[in-house]
This record gives C-alpha cells, sequence and structure tokens, in this order.
C-alpha cells in the first residue's frame, strides 16, 4: 500500500507542476515492459531496485508505461524514453525484450544518455558497431526454473503445470520453462515416480492476465494438475484466479516473491531483478560505465547470488531448507548446470525430445 500511495504521490506532483507551468526532471527513468507497473513480477522487480537506489543515493527518478498497455508499439516505446529524457534522465532503466528496436532509436540519437536494457542483450547500429551507451543484464533463468522444478517433485508434486510469456519467443521465458523441466525430470529420475507436465504457451504472448488463460488453467486444475508455474507479468493473476476455483490449486511465481499476491503461491522461481539494477546504477555513478559496462552484457546466476527460490516465504511440506541449500550450492558452484538451449520451445517435439528416457511425459498445448 506504501508503495502504491508513492507512485499515486509522484503522479500528483507531475500533475501539480504542469499546472503551475514548471518542470519537475528526473535523472533515473524507468520504462516499463507491457503490463502494470506494480505488476508483482518484473516491472515491479526492476521499478524497486531503481527506487531503492535512487532514495539511498538522494536521486531523482520517475517511471514511464508506454501507451496502450499491451498492445504497446515500437514507436509507443520510443515515446516513452524520448519523455523521459526530455524530463532530464540521465539514464534509462527499461526491462523486457520488446524494449530492443525502441532502445536501439533513442540510444543512437541520444548518445549521452545511458541504457540499461533488463533481461535484454547488447545493441549495435545495424553495422555491427556496438552502442556504447547501452548495457545489458541477461539472467540464467534455466537457474531459477530448475530449482522450482526439482523442489516441487521432491516436495511431492506428481501434476505440474507450466504457462509461459512470449508465445514462445521470448529467451527468459523460454529459460524458465526449459530450467523447470529439466528439474522436475532429475528429481522424477532420482526418486523413480512417474511425472506429468504440461506446458502451454497459448495465451502468454501479450504476458497479461485473460479470461482465456483463466480457463486452460481451470481445465488443468479440475483434470489434476496440482501445481502451475506461472512465468509471465500479469498472467499470474489469471493462474491465481483458477487455482482459487479449485480446492487444492497450487501455484509457483516468477521474477520476484510472489507470496504476498496469494496463500496459492508455493514458491517463486526468481531473479534478482533490483539488486542488479542497483548494482548497475552504482557501477554508472561510480564512474565504472566505459570499464564494466557500456555496450556489454552481464549474465548472472547463482554465482552472483542472482536466480533462486525465497525459501523463507516458500511453503514447501517435504523439501527443507537444508534441501534447499545442498542443491543451491551444486547449482552454484557448476556442478550441476541446466542447459539453457530453447530453440524449438514452442514446440511439441522440443519437448518429447526434452523427457525421452526419463520418468516425466509431457503434454504440450499450444
Amino acid at each position: 500500500m506504501k508503495k502504491v500511495l508513492s507512485i499515486l504521490l509522484v503522479a500528483v506532483m507531475v500533475l501539480s507542476m504542469a499546472a503551475c507551468g514548471g518542470k519537475e526532471e528526473y535523472e533515473i527513468a524507468v520504462v516499463t515492459d507491457v503490463g502494470q507497473l506494480m505488476d508483482g513480477g518484473f516491472n515491479q522487480g526492476t521499478y524497486e531496485g531503481v527506487e531503492t537506489y535512487a532514495k539511498a543515493n538522494n536521486k531523482t527518478y520517475n517511471y514511464y508505461q508506454p501507451a496502450n498497455g499491451a498492445n504497446a508499439t515500437d514507436n509507443d516505446r520510443v515515446a516513452a524514453m524520448r519523455q523521459a529524457i526530455t524530463n532530464g534522465a540521465k539514464v534509462i532503466v527499461a526491462p523486457g525484450f520488446l524494449q530492443a528496436a525502441a532502445m536501439t532509436t533513442v540510444a543512437m540519437e541520444s548518445p549521452d544518455v545511458k541504457f540499461v536494457f533488463v533481461d535484454g542483450w547488447a545493441l549495435d547500429d545495424g553495422k555491427g558497431n556496438m552502442l556504447n551507451n547501452v548495457t545489458a543484464i541477461v539472467y540464467k533463468e534455466q537457474e531459477s526454473g530448475y530449482l522450482a522444478g526439482y523442489a516441487a517433485v521432491k516436495d511431492g508434486y506428481t501434476k505440474l503445470g507450466g504457462t509461459f510469456g512470449g508465445g514462445g519467443s521470448n529467451p527468459a521465458c523460454n529459460r524458465f520453462a526449459y530450467g523447470y523441466v529439466q528439474g522436475a525430470k532429475d528429481a522424477a529420475d532420482e526418486m523413480g515416480v512417474d511425472v506429468e507436465i504440461k506446458i502451454s504457451f497459448m495465451y502468454g504472448s501479450a504476458f497479461s492476465a485473460s479470461q482465456e488463460l483463466a480457463t486452460q488453467m481451470g481445465s488443468w486444475y479440475n483434470a489434476g494438475t496440482q501445481v502451475v508455474f506461472s512465468c509471465g507479468g500479469s498472467m499470474v493473476q489469471s493462474v491465481i484466479q483458477a487455482a482459487n476455483e479449485t480446492a487444492d490449486g497450487k501455484v509457483i511465481g516468477v521474477d520476484t516473491d510472489q507470496s504476498t499476491l496469494s496463500d496459492r503461491v508455493i514458491t517463486s522461481a526468481m531473479k534478482g531483478l533490483s539488486v542488479s539494477v542497483q548494482k548497475v546504477l552504482g557501477q554508472y555513478y561510480a564512474g565504472e560505465w566505459d570499464a564494466k559496462l557500456g555496450g556489454q552484457a552481464s549474465n548472472l546466476g547463482a554465482a552472483d547470488d542472482a536466480t533462486g527460490l525465497p525459501m523463507a516465504t516458500s511453503k514447501f511440506t517435504n523439501f527443507t531448507e537444508a534441501d534447499y541449500n545442498a542443491l543451491y550450492e551444486k547449482v552454484k558452484s557448476g556442478a550441476i548446470t541446466p542447459d539453457a538451449n530453447v530453440e524449438g520451445c514452442d514446440k511439441a517435439d522440443f519437448w518429447t525430445n526434452a523427457v525421452a528416457g526419463s520418468h516425466v511425459t509431457i503434454i504440450f498445448e499450444q
């Protein structure tokens, strides 16, 4: 509630300044991905990182949501970034792979402004020249997905589901999905139990809640699915809705600790959005952009404490914190290295091949 009030206050301040003919400037800007700012996931985690850093270091900050919501175009994103610069932004933090084209355009026309492409990649000018005013933060989502899938099966769940954003074209969601299946597969094989996993990208193209998604998830729960990994921003609202309409439906959240959204959330496949954004902003303000960030991508995982599960709020009954710590150390050390090769995640035969010879059966719904 405090965060919502804070956001509303910022909006009121902007409107008040406009009414008086003045101009309020904000040097750190967040340009959101599709969905709402406080989505309990990706946008929120990024914004909270900016907010935490700015408040601790006496920096001004603001957020900009591109027009047209889930239907935002590259032009909408360009307009939001340009508005941020007009309002004084020195560094723009933008989450989501959909930001690439807009960020390339605005970064080329504003070389003195720095851009942090969260969940993106290093960008170039189309001629092979890297844009040195852009840095990317990339995560090893396959690690968090692996931990979630492994823990779920070890905790006793044998009928799993996963609904993923991006329609099969989002690298981060695909890595989450593949890691999830790998973790469940390893746990099932170790225990010698048969596990069924339903996988779908059908209603995730816009990363939004929808009645169609809620209906699909309801059919899964009613057919025996025990827990669903919701991977795609506001999609979690539809999964929770479906879980609430069944006796025992459970949910695995994503990106941030989503346990506060519902008692149905048993854990979340997290990545250190807030921590990593704070780290990059600290490097920028310390004058380390050229040496450590410009034109580069930081690929962060368990070794950087940037992937994991929130065991303090997880609702496992059999999978203990000691079990988790032992598993996490193996991932952190590289003794377990989940595969990130996700080419073909939107095809049924990819998933059939992924679990061949194991105790896992995939039911793919696209």
